[in-house]
C-alpha cells in the first residue's frame, strides 16, 4: 500500500524549491542553503540524537520528522540514501512572524534535512536564514527574534555534525 507522506513530501519540496526557480541572475540553489558536513566519528544516527537534545534545550520542538528514505524503501527503490527531514519551531515566534506577514508561513517550520551524497557522506542541510532574514524588513524586536532562531537552528546543526550529547 502506497503511503499518503509521499505526496505530501513532494508537495513540501515543490513549495520550499519554487521560491529558487526563478531566483536572481547568478545565484544557484547552493547559494541559498547552509550545509554541514557530520564529522568524521558521528553516525547518522548519533546526529540526530544531537539535534534532538540540542533543540530540546532551546526549547525549539521537532514537530515533524519525514524518513523520506524509508518512504522510497516501501516504494521498491533499493538501496536509496539516507534522506530525513526534520522540522522545529518555537512557535510563539513562528505566530509573530506571519502576524507580521503571512509571507512568512512559506518559512514555517525550520527545516534540517539530513542527507547522505553519492559517496556515503553525510551532510546536515537548511536554508540560510542568514541571506533571507536582511531582505525581511523586521522591526528591532521581530528581527533579534529572527537572529535567535536562525542561530537556534545553527545551533542544532552544529550539536548534529559534532554528536554533541
Amino acid at each position: 500500500m502506497r503511503s499518503k507522506t509521499f505526496p505530501t513530501i513532494l508537495l513540501l519540496l515543490s513549495v520550499l524549491l519554487a521560491p529558487f526557480a526563478a531566483s536572481a541572475e547568478g545565484m544557484s540553489i547552493s547559494d541559498t542553503v547552509l550545509k554541514m558536513p557530520l564529522a568524521d566519528d558521528v553516525s547518522m544516527d548519533d546526529a540526530v540524537d544531537s539535534m534532538k537534545l540540542r533543540a530540546n534545550s532551546l526549547n525549539f520542538k521537532l514537530v515533524a520528522h519525514l524518513p523520506l528514505y524509508k518512504e522510497l524503501e516501501a516504494m521498491g527503490v533499493e538501496s536509496p540514501p539516507r534522506i530525513e527531514i526534520f522540522q522545529f519551531c518555537d512557535a510563539r515566534i513562528a505566530l509573530e512572524m506571519v502576524r507580521f506577514n503571512p509571507d512568512f508561513s512559506a518559512y514555517l517550520p525550520c527545516r534540517i534535512t539530513l542527507i547522505e551524497d553519492e559517496s556515503g557522506k553525510p551532510w546536515l542541510v537548511t536554508l540560510d536564514l542568514g541571506k533571507v532574514i536582511p531582505g525581511a524588513n523586521l522591526s528591532p524586536e521581530l528581527l533579534e527574534k529572527a537572529e535567535l532562531v536562525r542561530d537556534n537552528i545553527e545551533s542544532i546543526m552544529t550539536a548534529g555534525a559534532n554528536g554533541e550529547l
